[in-house]
């Protein structure tokens, strides 16, 4: 189904922007109203589902190589359960991909093409993103070593021109009301961090699989030290009026202003924001036209690219009625409906597969001694 091939390093760069870009703009002021000043520390809690679910998947895979979650579903619980736990992949793909492309679509018009129609902003780019994925997994691969740098060059800049406005002073006192506000803070982050998940479709496609479980892992810590990085950056210039922001990141960059010369680089954010959402996007958009081919028995995904990129428009603009309904989503459900499906379900597939690993192993042992 797949010809193009990547490397593990590759796919640590896919997975990357997929976490990352919508989680940097909207974290900061979700885990500021629960954790204050340890905002900071939400992420690294939040983490830890991520290193889970790369565990979960590295395993599934070694378990079941060359093989998605839609295949080897119906390996480890049969064909009609297997067939359903495949559809419920289908429809929260379809469903997370419209999210994904109704945020970017929000954020776009809201902040700079504010008399455009958000049907058009987000056409376009699911236009671009089809493009992309029929190109094949290699060539997102190749797209994802191009743009991520860049993405990391960018972010770069902004924290270092951000660097003569912050107060340390913000971040204190530290753990004031002991350790559960920043707990509190990391429950919306960690369902980014389940999208890890999306490795799985990646894995069978790797040229040194071997690597899979490490690069993964990166991915994680890099997401990581950037998500601390931005809410430490936005929590020493805002304090604790950072939850009162919609989009932190946008409001803080606003704030640099050197020399009456170097301002109004909203510009940064914006470039950010497209080149990590197309990646993620395009990410979300190929796991999920794979899923429903192997999921129709087809023999490729290529002709189903255009046709699932006109549902997911209608998908994105049914998906949320504003801004604030889809912030109020990510807000409280989103969490639990995502960390349910990318790491509840591979952890439950994990746990069934090596039962029956160790029972027909047992069963092996036991034939051959009656055997004797």
């Amino acid at each position: 189904m797949e010809k193009g091939k990547i490397t593990s390093m590759q796919m640590m760069l896919l997975l990357y922007p997929t976490i990352m870009a919508t989680a940097i703009l909207l974290v900061p002021g979700v885990t500021a109203q629960h954790a204050k000043q340890d905002m900071w520390l939400s992420p690294i809690w939040a983490s830890l589902i991520g290193f889970l679910t790369v565990y979960a998947t590295v395993w599934l895979h070694l378990l079941y190589p060359k093989k998605t979650p839609i295949e080897y579903s119906v390996e480890i619980v049969g064909k009609l359960l297997g067939k359903f736990i495949g559809l419920i992949f289908l429809f929260f793909y379809f469903h997370t991909t419209a999210l994904v492309i109704r945020e970017y679509g929000e954020f776009v018009v809201g902040n700079f093409l504010l008399y455009t129609p958000i049907n058009f902003v987000m056409g376009s780019m699911v236009f671009v993103c089809a493009v992309a994925v029929r190109c094949g997994l290699d060539v997102l691969g190749r797209l994802a070593q191009l743009l991520v740098p860049f993405v990391i060059m960018l972010l770069c800049i902004m924290v270092i021109l951000l660097l003569p406005d912050i107060d340390l002073e913000n971040m204190l006192p530290i753990m004031e009301k002991g350790i559960l506000p920043s707990i509190m803070g990391a429950v919306t982050p960690q369902s980014w961090f389940s999208e890890c998940f999306l490795m799985a479709f990646l894995l069978p496609h790797v040229i040194d699989e071997y690597n899979g479980r490490k690069w993964g892992n990166i991915a994680v810590v890099s997401v990581v030290f950037t998500l601390l990085v931005t809410n430490l950056i936005t929590l020493l210039v805002f304090g604790n009026i950072t939850a009162d922001f919609v989009y932190p990141v946008m409001s803080v960059v606003r704030y640099i202003s050197i020399a009456d010369f170097l301002e109004h680089l909203e510009v940064v954010v914006m470039t950010l924001w497209v080149a990590g959402v197309f990646l993620k996007i395009s990410v979300f958009y190929y796991a999920l036209v794979v899923a429903i081919a192997q999921w129709l028995n087809l023999s490729h995904y290529k002709p189903l690219v255009f046709p699932v990129g006109l549902i997911l428009l209608f998908m994105s603009i049914w998906s949320a009625r504003d801004l604030m309904e889809l912030t109020h989503f990510l807000g409280t459900s989103a969490p639990f409906y995502l960390t349910f499906v990318q790491t509840g379900i591979p952890l439950l597939l994990l746990f069934i597969a090596k039962w029956r690993k160790r029972a027909a192993s047992s069963h092996y042992v036991v034939s051959r001694e009656q055997g004797k």
